[in-house]
Formats: structure tokens, C-alpha cells, sequence
């Protein structure tokens, strides 16, 4: 049985998406999971496929003022490099993927309750709620990517992400972990730990 809770989209692995996305954007073509170890000094994501087996690692240097951070895949094979910039009242994660291929994620800060994250260089943008702890990606024709959800009250800082255009797995993979990255620093500005986090 997938979830049915219209607020939280997240399900664990095995199981049937969330039938709210289901029935929105359709079956997705396929889901991963991520669980943080949030006790290490390098700030480290496993990105799971639906059988737990580690398909992307990231990991971030440590006390790094510009949260520099490197995703690889199971191979060990480079991915994406996400650095943090801050430019007055707006966060900046800059991505560059293997390929050479570089975009950005902008996002004015103090939004509270709708988040609208644009992503010059793709065209694309990411809607979210960070109260609902779920956020849906679309590209530049307005079609669904991806669909993030994450787990309430989990000490490993748990998502989900239905995928919608397998193609663009990669990047979507970047955006998650820059997401993540985001969150995290929004919650230590603002002292409190959020639904989904410690």
C-alpha cells in the first residue's frame, strides 16, 4: 500500500509510492532514498536505490566556510560539486556536474512557508513547503522531475525522491543533496531542528 497523507510524501523503501503523487503526476519511474550521518564531522548523504544498495554517496569537507561538497556514485566515479555562496538576502548553491555542465540554485531567504527555488542554468525550479517537508521539481516546460519527500522526526534525515525523467537522475541527485545542504544551514540559523532532523 503506498502512503496516503496529502502533507507528507515520503514512503520507505519497498514500498508503494505516496498515492497523492500517484494520482498528480502518475506512477514515477522509479525511487531513492537517502539517510545522513548527521554525527560526523564531514556531513555525509547516502543516496539508496529501492533494494538499500548505495547508488550515490556525497560528502562535504569539513568546516568548510563554503560547504564544499563532492557526490560520486557507486563506482566511486565523480558526479557533481556543489559549493555555497551567500549574496545579501539570497542562498546560492552553485553545481557543477561531471560533464562541465554548471547551474545554480537561488533562493531568497526568510520564506517560511512556500519556498520557490529558481535554478539558473537549467530553466527549472523547485516548489516546496518546507512546514510539509515536501518539494516538487520541475523543469523548464513545467513537467514534473521529481518529487521530494522527507521523513518526520527521523534522526538520519531521511528522503524520498520519485523520479519522473530517469535521464535527468543525476542532477536531480545534485539538487537533493544541495536541498539537504540548505535546510541544514537554515535550521542551524534559525536554532531549531525542524521536522526532520535530530
Amino acid at each position: 500500500m503506498g502512503t496516503h497523507s496529502a502533507v507528507h510524501r515520503f514512503h520507505e523503501a519497498g514500498s508503494d509510492p505516496n498515492v497523492n503523487n500517484v494520482m498528480k503526476f502518475r506512477e514515477p519511474a522509479h525511487s531513492l532514498y537517502t539517510s545522513t550521518k548527521v554525527f560526523t564531522i564531514h556531513h555525509h548523504i547516502d543516496i539508496m536505490d529501492d533494494n538499500m544498495n548505495v547508488v550515490y554517496q556525497s560528502r562535504s569537507k569539513a568546516l568548510s566556510l563554503h560547504d564544499k561538497t563532492d557526490i560520486t556514485d557507486s563506482n566511486g566515479r565523480f558526479v557533481a560539486h556543489i559549493e555555497r555562496k551567500l549574496f545579501s538576502f539570497h542562498e546560492r548553491h552553485f553545481i557543477t556536474m561531471a560533464d562541465g555542465f554548471a547551474f545554480e540554485l537561488s533562493n531568497e531567504l526568510f520564506h517560511l512557508v512556500k519556498d520557490i527555488t529558481n535554478i539558473e542554468g537549467l530553466g527549472w525550479q523547485l516548489q516546496g513547503n518546507l512546514l510539509g517537508l515536501n518539494f516538487e521539481l520541475y523543469d523548464e516546460y513545467d513537467d514534473i522531475v521529481a518529487v521530494i519527500g522527507q521523513k518526520m522526526f527521523s534522526i538520519h534525515d531521511k528522503y524520498c525522491i520519485d523520479i519522473y525523467q530517469p535521464d535527468k537522475e543525476a542532477i536531480v541527485v545534485a539538487i537533493l543533496v544541495a536541498l539537504q545542504h540548505m535546510i541544514r544551514d537554515r535550521q542551524s540559523s534559525s536554532g531549531s531542528g525542524g521536522g526532520g532532523s535530530n
